[in-house]
């Protein structure tokens, strides 16, 4: 993905909830930033103990899921 498919993704994220009120929005936009930046911790021990069983694969991919979500939700937190 392009920088620029990143932005416009990003630019039409922002429009699709233009009725929210930034009081509400930028705690969430907080949240969903440390979120992203904190959950990739959680796959050193997953990784560590290999991706053998079912369980651990869909934890794996449940965390991978989770924080593209997050990356999503909070990519312009404090951009201002």
């Amino acid at each position: 993905m392009s920088s620029s498919s990143a932005h416009e993704l990003f630019a039409r994220l922002d429009e699709t909830v233009p009725n929210v009120p930034q009081t509400l929005l930028e705690p969430l936009r907080g949240i969903a930033f440390w979120t992203a930046i904190a959950l990739p911790f959680l796959y050193l021990p997953l990784l560590a103990s290999g991706l053998e069983t079912p369980a651990v694969r869909t934890a794996f991919a449940a965390l991978v899921a989770c924080n593209a979500v997050a990356l999503l939700l909070g990519h312009s937190y404090a951009r201002e």
